[in-house]
Formats: C-alpha cells, structure tokens, sequence
C-alpha cells in the first residue's frame, strides 16, 4: 500500500513539472489574452458614457444625436448603428492588444484614435504599460504619452485640476508601473544571464582542472610505471642474448615483446590522457581470433591452459567478442598472479543470443615463490564488471570447492551496444 502511495506521488508529480513546464513557456500569450478579455467591460463603460454626453469624446454626443434621429425610423439600422458605433471600436483594441508585443504602433494608434473620438482610457492605458514593460526606446514612450495627453484635452471638456487627474491617473501611472516591471524583468533576465554565464565558467574551470589532473596523472605513470616496464624489457634483452640454456632464452624473448606491446599500449593512453578530446588508439581492438596468440603466449610463459569452444560459428557481434577477450584475459591474468602452476581452463560457448565465457583455475600447487607477493588490487575485476554491464551482462566470481578460482560471464549479443557488424 505504501508503495502504490509512493509511486502515485512520483507520478502526480511528474504529471505537475510537466504541466507547470507547459504553462510557464507560454505564460506570455495568456497573458495577452487576460490583457486582452478582462478589461472590456471598463472599456464597453467608458464607451457607453461617451453617449450620455457630448463633453465626452468629439463624435459622443453628434452620434448620439443622429442616432435619436435614426431611431423612428428604422429600429434595426439604429441598433446596428449602436453596435457599431460602441461595440467595434472595444472589440478592435481588444484585438490590438494581442499585438502588443510583436508591434504595439497598432494598439497605440488604435488608443489614440478612441480615446481622442471617444473618450475611452482604458486601450491607452494598457497601450503605455505595455510598451514600458516590453520595449526600451523611452523616446517614442514619451512622444506616445504627449499625443495621449493631447487627446485627452480635446475629448474632454474639464477644468485644469481635472485633465491632471485624468492624465496622471489614466496615463502616467500604467507607465510608470510598466517602466517598473519592465526595469525589474530586465534585471531578472540579466541575473538569469549572469548566473548562466558563472555556471558556464565553473564548468570550464572545472574541465581546466580535469585536463590537469589528466595530465599529472599521464606524467605520473610515464615516470613510474612507463621507467619500469621499460628497464623490464631493458634486462630481458640482456638475459636473451647472454643466456646459453634456450629455455631462459625463450622466456626472456617473451618478457621482452610482452613489455614492448605494453609500453606501445600505455604510449597511446598516456596520448588520450594528456590530450583532452583526443581519440584513443587506433590498433585493432582484440577479437575472439587473438585468444589462440594470448592463450600460446601465457603457455609459453608456463601455463598450463586448456581453451573449449562449443556453439558452432555462430557470428558474434564486435563489441562482445572485445568484452569476452577482456574477461579472459583478466581471467588468465589473475591466475598467474595468485595460482603459480595451477592448471587454467577457458570454456566458451556461442549461444543463439549471448556468449558465455568461463576461466577457472585449481589451488595452488605450492605458495609462491620466496619472492613479494603479487599486489592485490581489486580494481581488474571491478573494471571487469563495470565493463560488462554496460554491455547488457552478468559476471559473478568466486571461491570453487576445490579451492581454486573461477571467473564466468555472459554476454547478451542482441543487445543494442552489440549492434554494430557481427564477426565470426
């Protein structure tokens, strides 16, 4: 019960950042439209008085009059003329006002017109505010309040206290109210640019302070693990060509082609490592076809391998026959480090859609040599793991009955990251 709870919470919430997104992004058009419908019975008012009197508006009172005299005459012509002479002119600046942030000459000629004919306020004054919020020119603002004014005095006849109540009421105060909150959008936006711009630039000195510990780290290993692979191969050289037995002469041979491949592979990641961006190594990444060359070159080492494949040829797609080469390599890899003289076996099996690899080893015929013990890590097989989950896979590892060690995974080849050519 708690459960369902929680998910119909996760869910309504979701539901409300999605609707409150939609919302927000066009919070704009629907307030041209509130602008737009709600003001309209002030301004039918205003119209209306602009009948009851001829001191309101220049054509208030003429039309009225040639309406009184239309009226015994034909009553629908007179109604029609009302409408058009109080309705169209409140139902045009309602539509002007939708215009008022694309191109507000149009509502404020269209205010202009109506209040210096009618008397009406109410589209200069949404005409004014608007313009304040949503332009800079406070030339033309300025211009456009002085013609509003001047309309003012020719539509209305009133003593000089009452166009100063008029004009600051109806047209100063919607101005100074939207140069207002225009001034205050304009600083929220800067402060949004602002906060935009730092955000950026913690973000670029932070990739600053990756590309350098990149780079320390690239140094780092040249100097330690680069000096030492190559004195390795350095004294293996040496070891061939002064040794007489040819056994000796055959494991230094290995140890010294094995620690050139290893320095030419650490060559090219100290390269991506020191170079943001840059791409990693071109060589052909290891396939199924390179376990025979790893499986001959750890038996020339003086293991003991045996390598089982079932499944027939079945095509194997490039990115799983990468990850299966890695896991037995780590798998071999593991047991030469922690098994000396235990006998290896690699199992693999191509099913319909995965791959199945198996590296097991016995115990230990013996504990290691007199020599330190090979360092215990830990992070192969974490990497390991890491690897094959992103390919869609499971790998276990563990302790086997007899005391030996066993490594075994499988990889979906139906995934999409095994998408690309399959290879046999």
């Amino acid at each position: 019960m708690w459960k369902w709870v929680k998910e119909s919470g996760r869910a309504l919430g979701a539901l409300g950042r999605r609707n409150g997104r939609w919302w927000w992004e066009r919070r704009l058009v629907f307030a041209d439209w509130f602008y737009a419908l709600a003001p309209l019975p002030f301004s039918a008012m205003f119209q209306l008085s602009s009948g009851s009197s001829g001191s309101i508006g220049i054509l208030g009172g003429t039309f009225v009059f040639l309406l009184n005299s239309l009226a015994p005459v034909n009553a629908f012509a007179t109604l029609l003329a009302g409408f058009v002479f109080y309705g169209a002119p409140v139902l045009w600046a309602a539509a002007m006002v939708l215009l008022r942030r694309t191109d507000p000459r149009w509502l404020l000629a269209s205010a202009l017109v109506i209040l210096l004919l009618f008397g009406n306020f109410v589209p200069a004054a949404i005409a004014l505010y608007s313009y304040a919020v949503y332009f800079s020119d406070r030339r033309v603002l300025v211009a456009w309040l002085v013609a509003l004014s001047l309309a003012v005095t020719a539509s209305y006849q009133v003593v000089f206290l009452g166009y100063f109540f008029l004009i600051t009421g109806f047209l100063i105060t919607p101005t100074v109210m939207g140069l207002w909150v225009g001034t205050r959008r304009q600083l929220i936006d800067r402060l949004h640019e602002r906060a935009e711009r730092l955000e950026r630039e913690q973000h670029l000195l932070a990739d600053q302070a990756i590309t350098a510990e990149r780079t320390r780290i690239a140094r780092e290993m040249h100097d330690v693990v680069a000096h030492r692979v190559s004195l390795m191969v350095l004294h293996a050289g040496g070891l061939e060509v002064s040794s007489d037995d040819p056994r000796t002469i055959e494991t230094a041979g290995v140890i010294r082609t094995t620690g050139r491949e290893a320095l030419t592979e650490l060559r090219g990641i100290l390269g991506v490592l020191r170079e943001e961006g840059a791409a990693a190594p071109t060589a052909p990444q290891p396939v199924l076809s390179d376990l025979d060359r790893l499986v001959r070159e750890w038996r020339a080492a003086g293991m003991e391998i045996g390598l089982t494949e079932t499944g027939g040829d079945r095509p194997v797609p490039g990115s799983v026959q990468r990850t299966v080469y890695r896991i037995v390599q780590e798998g071999l890899t593991n047991a030469a480090k922690h098994a000396q003289g235990a006998r290896v076996t690699v199992l693999l099996h191509r099913a319909p859609d995965r791959m199945e690899v198996e590296v097991a080893n016995g115990p230990a015929p013996a504990p290691a040599g007199a020599g330190a013990p090979a360092p215990r890590s830990g992070f192969g097989l974490t990497g390991l793991r890491e690897r094959v989950v992103l390919a869609g896979g499971d790998l276990t590892a563990g302790v086997c009955p007899d005391g030996g060690w066993q490594l075994r995974a499988i990889v979906p080849t139906d995934t999409p990251a095994g998408a690309e050519e399959a290879v046999p």
